[in-house]
């Protein structure tokens, strides 16, 4: 059995926070709330704000279906500087 420990401790802050602060504006700049995001994205409204804060790693499939949710190709989620 392979050890797959390392994998949990893999998560980049601020690369997290970056990367929640671009979803908001996103949501922000059409004019979604948090609770009809998560409604949309058929994930718990309390997902998205720690997703926003950069508290959790989500999953591509999250990520995929926020990007579905905001009517952006996925790939525009990831389109942000990341601040060193």
């Amino acid at each position: 059995m392979t050890d797959l420990s390392f994998v949990i401790k893999v998560k980049d802050k601020a690369f997290l926070k970056a990367f929640g602060d671009h979803l908001k504006k996103l949501r922000d700049a059409r004019g979604v709330s948090q609770e009809n995001l998560a409604l949309d994205a058929n994930i718990a409204e309390n997902q998205v704000g720690l997703i926003e804060k950069g508290r959790i790693n989500t999953s591509i499939s999250t990520l995929y279906a926020l990007s579905k949710a905001l009517d952006v190709n996925y790939k525009e989620l990831f389109n942000f500087e990341l601040k060193k």
